[in-house]
């Protein structure tokens, strides 16, 4: 049987880390310093798990002791929520949804994302931009609910961790008018042509030069950049041609900024949709995680 949390501890756990000190959390809570501290201990001993380091008489919150924060503010935040309503006082606070995305997700996607999450009940959400790394970290540690990314971490890396296909769509090599000759002959005809490429932080761009190898293509990649807009006005102002799904360019092509060169036919940007597994779920990530796609 799992031991029972002595919810008195972690009331004094979350007072003595937003204070970030035993002395202040003591007046606050009208408890004697030693004993505490004496609480404190007994917390950590209890859950068998280290939640502050002692540095120089400061504390400073181990990981575990971050998450564990999380939880506590949840905790208690939902039982004063359960309180008010129960007296009629209020109606339950907004859901608040964090979701995160990578800086080359297209932000049609996003829009998409949120008006679903704004359908399916009152909430406040918070979009979060970043890298790769960053945001496997936010959502290991519970800062984001859901994040949408074009590739999936290394096994190692996903324990905790679990994820949906939102899309999967063929990629084309698009240009503006001044390639239109490249049509012909294709692809052998792009060989020396500029180009610009996502980073590698993207697994379209091992995909695209496993592409090229396969084909015998040598491009003259000019750029590397995760930023769409970026990439696609580059390619507009004649610079470069740029591999992008077609709804990611579907307004430069019916305005006629950009032309489909060709088509790639054994490389497609999928984009995924990943959360993590947590005690207290979010209602709204987790409706999006079972029924949204794009």
């Amino acid at each position: 049987m799992k031991p029972w949390i002595n919810y008195h501890h972690l009331y004094y756990f979350m007072t003595i880390a937003e204070l970030n000190s035993i002395s202040k959390a003591a007046e606050k809570l009208l408890v004697g310093q030693p004993t505490l501290s004496a609480q404190l201990k007994q917390f950590e001993d209890q859950l068998g798990i280290q939640l502050f380091d002692r540095q120089h008489k400061k504390l400073i919150l181990t990981e575990h002791g971050k998450l564990a924060l999380e939880y506590a503010r949840n905790i208690f935040k939902m039982g004063g929520e359960m309180y008010e309503a129960l007296h009629d006082r209020i109606k339950p606070a907004k859901v608040n949804l964090q979701l995160g995305a990578l800086d080359s997700i297209p932000k049609q996607v996003m829009l998409q994302l949120t008006q679903a999450a704004i359908k399916i009940g009152p909430c406040t959400i918070s979009l979060i931009e970043g890298k790769f790394d960053e945001l496997l970290r936010d959502i290991t540690s519970h800062k984001v609910d859901l994040a949408i990314v074009n590739f999936l971490p290394q096994l190692e890396a996903t324990k905790g961790l679990y994820h949906k296909v939102l899309s999967k769509r063929p990629v084309s090599i698009y240009g503006s008018s001044k390639f239109k000759g490249l049509r012909k002959n294709f692809p052998q005809s792009i060989i020396d042509q500029p180009i610009v490429l996502p980073t590698y932080d993207s697994q379209m761009r091992y995909d695209l030069e496993h592409w090229f190898n396969v084909n015998h293509v040598r491009v003259d990649v000019i750029a590397e950049t995760q930023d769409t807009a970026l990439k696609k006005l580059m390619a507009v102002n004649d610079m470069a041609m740029i591999p992008a799904a077609s709804h990611t360019v579907t307004r430069q092509v019916y305005e006629g900024d950009l032309i489909e060169i060709g088509q790639l036919q054994t490389v497609f940007e999928e984009l995924y949709l990943v959360s993590a597994h947590r005690k207290i779920t979010n209602p709204i990530a987790s409706a999006l995680m079972k029924d949204f796609i794009l």
